[in-house]
């Protein structure tokens, strides 16, 4: 099977090797923000923030429906979106609500990022906001022909997200106004990563899509034997994905090859959370409801943690800790090295949503509408 898929990946090359140029990665959000989904554009799940050692529940919120998306970080304060269509900013220190931007789509599992002072965030009825990260008030808005469930990415003053109307969509960051749209096979569910250049896409049609950010045109594509709902995350000029064929793949970008796929030896379950890549190992949740470590040079399982449920929050890792939701209603710290359960926190609610961590605190959203923040 391995030989026969990379037989089929060497097919695909559309333009030469030299075309794409895939620059060294962002090893980590800052300590004092997290921006968006996964923290960079690179989508690698990575902080460089740095947790107490033992942490408390500093304070609670509680929205008026479902957390089903990632919180983002900046200056203070943190924003997130709820179903019960809005979207939030509280004070990261006290909880505090400091404004809420009423909208008439909920919004799920599209996630905030923050860039340039504006909070940009995507509806199921098919809107992307752009608001004011001060205020609250919005600054444009852009109808797509779907539902919007994947998270804006930006880059170069300009915002990347995909659509269930089957587009991978770019706009102007200062106006909303669109530059290019590309067409793919299906729907666009998973959030861009994007590395110098060129945005990548995994989508429900079966496809790895690596797309000139300047020109919306396609550089090459890669078949991943299988629909995705994770998004792939960039590190080192190779992508990892998980897929609903049970599969984790990695892929060398330079050579356009799969490096290798892992499949659990009995457990055949959908990925759906996204990894967390460091320098050695590849971490990430699977509805299996295992929360696997895998050598990032092999793929081959280092260690596995069972919870009572699906994982479908993506893993955080600062450090040798690793932070993970579970739709078991647990808040699980783990050993990166070991997979050993160092803390955790009973939520009571699935956690669907993936943590989000800076300036020495950490948050994530349950299903019953709470937003958590844990701290020293």
């Amino acid at each position: 099977m391995l030989c026969m898929r990379k037989l089929l990946l060497s097919l695909v090359f559309i333009l030469p090797l030299s075309v794409l140029f895939v620059s060294a990665q962002t090893t980590g959000s800052p300590a004092d923000s997290w921006e968006m989904f996964r923290g960079t554009p690179s989508l690698n799940g990575i902080s460089k923030a740095v947790l107490p050692e033992k942490l408390k529940l500093l304070w609670s919120y509680q929205a008026e429906d479902s957390i089903e998306s990632s919180a983002a970080i900046v200056n203070g304060l943190v924003y997130f979106g709820s179903m019960d269509g809005s979207l939030n900013a509280v004070s990261l220190s006290e909880g505090k609500s400091r404004w809420r931007y009423s909208i008439e789509g909920p919004i799920q599992e599209s996630s905030p990022c923050v860039y340039n002072g504006i909070v940009y965030v995507g509806d199921l009825y098919g809107i992307l906001h752009a608001v004011d990260a001060a205020s609250g008030k919005v600054q444009w808005t852009f109808k797509a022909e779907g539902e919007i469930k994947s998270s804006p990415n930006c880059y170069e003053n300009r915002v990347y997200f995909g659509s269930y109307d089957t587009h991978l969509y770019c706009l102007s960051a200062d106006t909303g106004k669109l530059i290019w749209k590309f067409a793919t096979e299906g729907p666009v569910h998973s959030t861009p990563s994007i590395s110098q250049n060129c945005v990548y896409v995994s989508g429900c049609d079966e496809t790895l899509r690596a797309i000139d950010t300047k020109t919306g045109k396609q550089l090459f594509a890669i078949p991943l034997g299988g629909y995705t709902g994770a998004s792939a995350a960039i590190r080192n000029s190779n992508v990892f994905v998980g897929t609903f064929t049970n599969e984790v793949l990695s892929i060398d970008l330079k050579q356009r090859i799969l490096r290798w796929s892992y499949m659990h030896p009995s457990r055949n379950f959908p990925f759906y959370s996204s990894a967390a890549v460091t320098d050695k190992y590849v971490v990430l949740g699977g509805r299996d409801k295992i929360v696997h470590c895998l050598e990032i040079a092999t793929g081959k399982e280092t260690w596995a943690f069972t919870t009572r449920s699906r994982v479908e929050s993506s893993p955080l890792v600062t450090g040798n800790r690793i932070f993970v939701g579970s739709n078991d209603g647990n808040l699980y710290e783990l050993d990166l090295k070991t997979g050993k359960k160092v803390w955790d926190f009973v939520a009571g609610a699935p956690l669907s949503a993936s943590p989000a961590a800076a300036q020495g605190s950490l948050v994530i959203g349950s299903q019953d509408g709470v937003l958590y923040c844990f701290g020293k």
